[in-house]
């Protein structure tokens, strides 16, 4: 909003800002996860997971927050599309109980 306007100053001759709308929440990064083909999906999910712990350590709340909505759409498209993923039986509640003899947690295919 140009100074010239009606914006009341706050001390320090800023304007006051406070009623107005903030977007920054409205926009958002990257392609539309519903746009992308397979192997973009998973190139997006890939370079989002890891990039996970550096933005969770070092990254200002903003970024954390995009992060997360953008990790949770890129997650959610997966998930949409692949309803019938395979799941390690170690990745159960079940299964991590009995795993501890050495059992991957990584599905294997069969006969493998």
């Amino acid at each position: 909003m140009p100074l010239g306007g009606s914006a009341q100053l706050l001390g320090g001759g800023y304007p006051d800002r406070r009623d107005e709308h903030d977007e920054r929440g409205d926009t958002m990064t990257g392609v539309d996860p519903d746009r992308l083909d397979d192997q973009q999906l998973m190139k997006e999910l890939e370079t989002i997971h890891r990039t996970r712990h550096d933005t969770l350590l070092y990254g200002s709340n903003d970024a954390l927050r995009a992060h997360n909505e953008r990790m949770a759409q890129l997650e959610g498209e997966y998930l949409r599309r692949n309803p019938s993923r395979p799941v390690a039986t170690g990745r159960t509640r079940e299964g991590a109980r009995e795993r501890g003899s050495g059992e991957s947690a990584t599905p294997t295919a069969p006969g493998t």
